[in-house]
């Protein structure tokens, strides 16, 4: 298998103003995919997001922004190791492309970075395979909750 893009595609029935907003302030991020998020929404804004219990050991992974154009883009990488910075072979890219499309947005979300990491056949694809069951689980909740920001605004 390939193991090189995580690709999808989602429709919201929010505007893309909402949309991006949803997917990069943390305030709004902590609500559909991890517990805790503490960065600047700003490129090279660097932080971190937590899975879990982060007060009772969650797991911690540091996240720095790359792209942000509001109502087009959010992108950043993840997963680098503390003290590093986020680049090609130690992070996964993310990128967020935001459409308008009848009233709402196409969502277009990959990630990339799995062969860049230097690591053997079996840990490329315990790897993708886990980020594709959190994207699978993860990016269904966002049109629900982008919908219910969009209608408060």
């Amino acid at each position: 298998m390939e193991y090189g893009t995580i690709e999808r595609e989602i429709h919201i029935d929010a505007t893309p103003e909402v949309v991006f907003d949803v997917v990069s302030s943390p305030e709004h991020l902590r609500e559909w995919w991890p517990d805790e998020a503490e960065y600047p929404a700003v490129p090279g804004g660097a932080g971190r997001i937590c899975f879990g219990d982060c007060a009772q050991g969650g797991t911690w992974v540091q996240f720095q922004v790359v792209d942000a154009v509001p109502g087009r883009l959010f992108s950043f990488r993840w997963t680098h190791a503390e003290g590093e910075v986020a680049a090609p072979g130690n992070s996964f890219l993310v990128v967020f492309e935001l459409e308008p499309t009848g009233g709402g947005t196409l969502l277009r979300m990959t990630e990339s970075g799995f062969r860049e990491r230097g690591w053997d056949e079996a840990k490329v694809a315990a790897e993708y395979a886990d980020h594709v069951n959190g994207w699978d689980h993860f990016l269904p909740q966002l049109p629900a909750y982008a919908a219910k920001v969009g209608a408060a605004a």
